[in-house]
């Protein structure tokens, strides 16, 4: 696993970036819970210039707004994916980004195309055995509580890019 080599960050959502519960509000909306500290990885990767990617089978607009106050571009936020390596596709040429120029992030049989075509596949300690198998990282952390931030910032700090900059900091978010 050469994370030196990795120039962008691409992840699910549910299972991943939450714990996979999903809470369903009178008005159908489905609701997450994410971990605060994921989030400031993504921000710390966008500050970085790391372009940073949602591609999720969830369609909820409530995903899309907590990754907009994360740093995520809206058009990298792909909700409602049956077929991820389609926007896997439109995210790379966007960024001119090879799939092995990507981290990608994912913990169910859905995820495991991208995870193999990626430069480094991470699932959270608790995905399904069958990604596990074929993922390059399997996190300490389960999804929600911290495996995007792992990840990232163990990327961040090799490459020497896991640098606080409260001015930046401020300017952007």
């Amino acid at each position: 696993m050469n994370l030196d080599k990795i120039k962008a960050f691409a992840f699910d959502i549910d299972g991943v970036a939450t714990d996979g519960g999903v809470f369903c509000n009178g008005e159908g909306d489905l609701l997450r819970t994410y971990d605060a500290k994921d989030g400031f990885a993504i921000r710390m990767a966008v500050m970085h210039g790391f372009p940073v990617a949602v591609i999720t089978g969830g369609s909820s607009e409530s995903i899309r707004k907590r990754m907009l106050t994360s740093g995520v571009k809206a058009e990298d936020v792909f909700l409602h994916c049956r077929d991820k390596r389609e926007q896997f596709a439109i995210f790379c040429q966007r960024y001119n980004l090879q799939p092995e120029d990507v981290m990608y992030f994912g913990d169910d049989v859905p995820d495991r195309d991208l995870m193999i075509a990626s430069g480094c596949g991470v699932c959270p300690s608790d995905a399904v055995e069958e990604v596990k198998e074929i993922a390059d990282w399997v996190t300490a952390r389960p999804g929600g509580k911290g495996c995007l931030r792992e990840a990232i910032e163990a990327t961040l700090r090799m490459q020497g890019k896991w640098v606080f900059d409260p001015v930046n900091y401020k300017a952007k978010f």
